[in-house]
């Protein structure tokens, strides 16, 4: 898959931007703070319908601006896509697939971005909301409609929990809430599809991740990854994840609802939902050891990019669009030389990639194709090879 081109509206610091883009690497060169990575958060949210810098879509409206428009066309070998969303600041978007509309939702048929960035060292060091987030957007990616199961589990979580602070507040006991059942319901047919697929995404992604992590760190550590599970007894947003669960044979939706039940008293007295997806943590290992809180540096670094470069691998092997675009943000600056040389000659396979750098000595000459140098959200020139 190819960007051929983006045009921005009111989108972060642009007033009004048009920009082509070829195949092979793309430099986005500026100092900090003049909008290359806005104009990287632009061409991946078709991917997520989504940013990778925050979690809501009112910041990526111009401030005194109602809504942002970011038009892209792509192309899939001789077929060309045109995509269009406007993000309202306030109200649901608007999207649409060469002209026709269509909702939001469907936007990540049509694109596959993958994006890395500093930020994402928080996924391997940081809460389990950032990996579960990291490996939701995957699962978008990978099957777009588990964007609306995803998003239809949220709107039960948060009327179930709604449900239980209102029965804390009266003082209700064990099983008096009758009406809690028809929520369980909601919650373990929505939460199984959730659980059940992001467990075949992390069993797909294991071998490509152990791939990616030796090439980076040009050693083979056993880089792993497996799912702790609210379901099973665990409980990572309380504790440090351990691999304390359960052994049983149940299916998901059996799993669930017996812990829900188990968890009925505390989920009354605390007001909030204790067991499903929500709180499950993905745990990563280097050596046999969980890399948050055991890891160097370095090999906290090498799990990030490896985590990012598995689900490009991932996508590439199963994708009818062709490659994913594969997005480099300010990264180089933060890598040393051996994991700048190994990054980049790993990116440079993929038809397209785009680079920010506000350096442009930073990016390795393998990678210093079309150069287009930004100044305060607007395009000042273009370098081509």
């Amino acid at each position: 898959m190819i960007v051929e081109h983006v045009s921005l509206v009111d989108f972060r610091n642009y007033a009004a931007a048009d920009v082509s883009l070829g195949p092979g690497p793309q430099v986005f060169v500026g100092r900090n703070g003049q909008g290359k990575t806005n104009l990287a958060e632009a061409v991946a949210y078709f991917a997520t319908v989504g940013s990778h810098r925050v979690s809501t879509d009112a910041p990526m409206v111009r401030d005194g601006a109602d809504a942002a428009i970011v038009r892209t066309r792509l192309a899939h070998g001789e077929r060309h896509i045109g995509l269009e969303v406007q993000i309202n600041r306030q109200g649901s978007n608007k999207a649409r697939v060469n002209g026709a509309n269509v909702r939001p939702a469907e936007l990540p048929r049509y694109a596959q971005v993958v994006l890395f960035a500093p930020e994402d060292l928080q996924i391997v060091r940081g809460d389990p909301s950032a990996r579960r987030r990291f490996m939701d957007q995957l699962l978008v990616q990978r099957s777009p409609r588990m964007s609306a199961v995803l998003a239809d589990y949220d709107r039960v979580l948060r009327q179930r929990n709604a449900l239980l602070k209102s029965a804390r507040a009266r003082g209700i006991k064990g099983d008096a809430l009758s009406t809690l059942e028809v929520w369980d319901d909601k919650l373990v047919s929505l939460g199984t599809q959730v659980i059940d697929a992001r467990a075949s995404l992390a069993a797909d992604l294991a071998q490509p991740l152990a791939d990616a992590y030796t090439v980076i760190a040009g050693a083979d550590h056993g880089a792993q990854l497996e799912w702790v599970l609210s379901v099973r007894g665990a409980d990572p947003e309380d504790d440090e994840p351990t691999d304390a669960q359960t052994t049983a044979d149940a299916g998901t939706a059996e799993l669930f609802r017996a812990a829900l039940g188990t968890r009925r008293s505390a989920e009354l007295d605390r007001g909030i939902t204790l067991v499903g997806p929500h709180r499950d943590d993905l745990l990563l290992r280097v050596r046999g050891l969980p890399v948050k809180g055991y890891a160097s540096h370095g090999e906290s670094w090498s799990m990030a990019l490896a985590l990012r470069l598995a689900s490009a691998e991932l996508l590439r092997a199963e994708s009818l669009l062709g490659d994913p675009v594969l997005i480099l943000d300010d990264v180089f600056a933060e890598l040393d030389a051996d994991r700048r040389t190994r990054l980049a000659a790993i990116a440079v396979g993929f038809e397209q990639v785009i680079v920010t750098a506000a350096v442009e000595q930073d990016v390795p000459a393998n990678l210093r194709g079309r150069v287009i140098r930004i100044e305060a959200g607007t395009i000042v020139g273009i370098d081509d090879e």
